[in-house]
């Protein structure tokens, strides 16, 4: 019976959003879920907020210390990475 559904536990797998939290399995669940993240009724529970602003922070940090040519060298090799040219 393959009807590209995946297997059962794949289908039975709690989705995760980009920052690892979880979203409910139900796509009625998920839709009123992002209605309350909308509207300010609910707030977004993140894997650990403390690291994400420590991210933040120490990236302004480093990109204060940086000279311009650096930071150039550095931003060409993002596009190189995904799509190989720049």
């Amino acid at each position: 019976m393959g009807y590209g559904l995946g297997t059962f536990t794949e289908r039975l797998a709690m989705p995760v959003g980009p920052s690892g939290e979880k979203r409910p399995a139900n796509v009625v669940a998920n839709a009123v879920h992002v209605m309350r993240l909308a509207t300010g009724e609910a707030e977004e529970a993140f894997v650990n907020a403390r690291q994400s602003a420590g991210g933040r922070k120490g990236g302004e940090a480093r990109a204060k210390t940086l000279d311009a040519a650096k930071r150039r060298r550095i931003a060409k090799k993002g596009p190189q990475a995904r799509w190989g040219q720049a």
